[in-house]
C-alpha cells in the first residue's frame, strides 16, 4: 500500500473569520503537535516574528522548534521564501542557520506571485543549495514555472544538486502555474531520474486537486493555512489539525496509506544526523 506524505503549512498572513491561526512559538508548537498526532509527517515553517512577519531574528523560529521536539518527531522544513525584492541570499538562508532543520525550500527561479515579483537568481540559488549540502540539509525544489524544472537540471549538471531529488509544485498564484491536472502531468514528465514530486495548492478551497494528484503519483501533499482554510466547499475548518484529520481520513477511504515521520525521511531521502522516533514512542 503506498503511503502518503502530508506536510501541514500552519501559519497564513492573510487569515480569514472563523480560524485559530497560530503566530507565537507555543500557539505554533501545540498546533504542530496535534497535526502530527492527526497524521502529518513534515512541517513547513518560515522565519517570522511574532505578527507574522518575516524576518531575520532566528529567535521565535528556534523557540518553536525547541517547543515542537518536546513532543513530536515530525521532519521540520524550513522556508528560504518569504523575502520579496530586496533581500540578500544571506538573509534568505537564515533558517539553515538552526541545525535542526532536515528540509528546506529550494525556490528554482523567478516568478511573478499575485502583485509581487518572486526573484531567485541563479547565484542565489546555487548559494542556497551549497549551503544545504555541506549541512546536511534536503533541498526541496519548489517549481512556480516549468523553465524551473530546467534550472534544477541546469544545477545538477553543475554538481550544486545531488540525488534523491524532491521537487513541491506550487500551482495557484496569481501570475503562476494553474491548478490543474494537465499541468501536473505535464511538469512530472518534466523530472529527472531519481525524483520523487508532490503539490502546494495555493488558495486552495477544497481537497479535490490535492487528491487528484495523488492519483497521478504525488508523494506528498500540501495542507494547512498557509495554502488555504477549506475541508471541502464552503466549510471552513476551525484548525490545521481539523484539516489534517479530515485528508487522512479521505486518503484512507480512497486505498493509500499515512506516512510516519521517518517513513517520510526514507521515501525524501533526508539524510540527517537527527532521528527523534526513539523519544517518542511513548508520547
Amino acid at each position: 500500500m503506498r503511503k502518503i506524505i502530508i506536510v501541514v503549512a500552519p501559519v497564513s498572513l492573510n487569515p480569514c473569520e472563523g480560524i485559530n491561526n497560530p503566530l507565537s512559538p507555543e500557539e505554533i508548537a501545540e498546533d504542530i503537535t496535534s497535526c502530527n498526532k492527526a497524521g502529518a509527517s513534515v512541517v513547513h515553517l518560515h522565519v517570522r516574528d511574532l505578527k507574522g512577519k518575516t524576518t531575520t531574528d532566528l529567535t521565535t523560529f528556534s523557540k518553536t522548534i525547541d517547543l515542537i521536539r518536546e513532543k513530536s518527531d515530525i521532519v521540520i522544513n524550513g522556508s528560504t521564501g518569504g523575502f520579496l525584492k530586496t533581500s540578500s541570499c544571506e538573509d534568505r538562508a537564515i533558517p539553515l542557520q538552526d541545525n535542526r532543520l532536515e528540509l528546506a525550500s529550494l525556490n528554482m527561479g523567478s516568478t511573478n506571485l499575485g502583485e509581487e515579483v518572486f526573484i531567485n537568481t541563479f547565484e542565489c540559488i546555487r548559494y542556497w543549495a551549497k549551503t544545504m549540502y555541506e549541512k546536511k540539509i534536503h533541498p526541496e525544489m519548489e517549481i512556480f514555472e516549468a523553465g524551473m524544472i530546467n534550472n534544477a537540471k541546469v544545477l545538477i549538471k553543475e554538481g550544486y544538486l545531488k540525488p534523491p531529488f524532491s521537487f513541491a509544485f506550487c500551482p495557484g498564484f496569481l501570475g503562476g502555474l494553474p491548478a490543474e491536472p494537465d499541468i501536473i502531468y505535464f511538469l512530472k514528465n518534466m523530472l529527472p531520474h531519481e525524483s520523487i514530486w508532490g503539490v502546494n495548492h495555493i488558495g486552495s478551497k477544497d481537497f479535490s486537486f490535492i487528491l487528484t494528484c495523488i492519483g497521478m503519483g504525488a508523494s506528498f501533499v500540501r495542507v494547512g493555512f498557509e495554502d488555504g482554510f477549506f475541508y471541502k466547499s464552503g466549510h471552513v475548518a476551525k484548525t490545521n489539525s481539523v484539516l489534517v484529520e479530515r485528508f487522512v481520513k479521505i486518503v484512507k477511504e480512497i486505498g493509500y496509506d499515512i506516512a510516519t515521520p521517518n517513513e517520510a525521511r526514507e521515501i525524501i531521502g533526508i539524510q540527517h544526523k537527527y532521528y527523534y522516533s526513539h523519544l517518542y514512542r511513548n508520547l
